[in-house]
């Protein structure tokens, strides 16, 4: 099998931990042709999609990844699988490679597919399931912000398109800093912000669940650490061994079938408490983490899964 990923430059990544890594090294494994490129590389030209790729060399040291050779526009049609790796921010730029991808979707698998990555944000996406998530206010109207603020004691502020818990930030009824919070938000972006009922029992964990082609794969628990409401593991947060509970198989099945149907191949969700919070479709992460606690390889379930596609 030929495949290419279009991922962040290599250089820049901390592959130690990083899932497109592990789906790599599997990759090479089965003896597939692995190249990548950066969103920067990609062209049109008269309708037709190209890519400056590099192809590479896997190694299980992630420093002594090998560049073999430089490939010039090389046509992306003639891949058998495009996995689409790259981390957000979910911006203007990662928004137009997903139209430029949707030129080709109906003649390559694309790995998530272009089309539905753009139109389910992570943060929006998810209230299509209002029935497992936390109140939950996507806005920008000062009015309705004090509404919620009166309504709810404790709740979390944070962006519509942040990832690794940056710029979440906690606040309550008696906050004196409210303001300055929301004042925050409104002048960094032109974008609605979320306000979210807080969810107490994070201090337990923020559960990271993997589904793989509509199936649940795996999963961990993330602990924050000691004074911190947030459990990504870019900020201090340490992942455990977890099992699924009854009620996270019931999520995981009202979510399946749109995840099959619009091609959401590879998704990971996060809950705490029972409770859903984001859906992650553009670049989830946990591969290494479920393998390193619990020995559950989900790269082989991923390839697996793709070859049965292919076939």
């Amino acid at each position: 099998m030929k495949i290419i990923v279009q991922m962040d430059p290599i250089e820049k990544l901390n592959l130690s931990g990083d899932s497109t890594y592990a789906l790599l090294i599997e990759a090479q494994k089965r003896n597939y042709s692995i190249d990548f490129y950066t969103p920067d590389m990609l062209t049109l030209d008269d309708g037709i999609l190209y890519v400056d790729a590099f192809k590479i060399k896997m190694q299980e040291n992630p420093s002594e990844i090998i560049k073999i050779a430089q490939i010039n526009k090389v046509r992306l049609e003639k891949y058998d699988v495009i996995l689409m790796r790259q981390d957000p921010p979910f911006n203007m730029s990662y928004i137009t490679a997903t139209h430029l991808l949707e030129t080709i979707r109906n003649k390559v698998l694309i790995i998530n597919d272009p089309f539905y990555v753009r139109n389910c944000p992570e943060k929006l996406f998810v209230n299509n399931y209002k029935q497992f998530m936390p109140p939950t206010l996507i806005t920008r109207n000062i009015n309705e912000i004090m509404h919620f603020k009166e309504k709810y004691d404790q709740f979390v502020i944070k962006p519509l398109y942040g990832n690794g818990g940056s710029g979440v930030f906690y606040s309550d009824k008696n906050d004196k800093n409210f303001q300055s919070i929301v004042d925050y938000f409104m002048q960094v972006s032109e974008e609605q912000f979320i306000l979210q009922k807080f969810i107490p029992k994070v201090e337990f964990g923020d559960k990271r669940i993997i589904l793989i082609n509509g199936k649940i794969a795996g999963a961990i628990n993330r602990i924050p650490k000691s004074g911190e409401i947030r459990s990504n593991m870019h900020v201090g947060g340490q992942a455990v061994i977890t099992e699924i509970s009854e009620y996270e198989k019931k999520i995981c099945s009202a979510i399946s079938k749109d995840l099959i149907d619009f091609g959401l191949f590879f998704v990971g969700i996060d809950v705490i408490d029972n409770l859903i919070t984001e859906i992650n479709v553009t670049s989830p992460t946990g591969i290494r983490e479920i393998y390193n606690l619990t020995g559950n390889d989900l790269t082989t379930i991923f390839w697996d899964e793709i070859e049965s596609k292919i076939n």
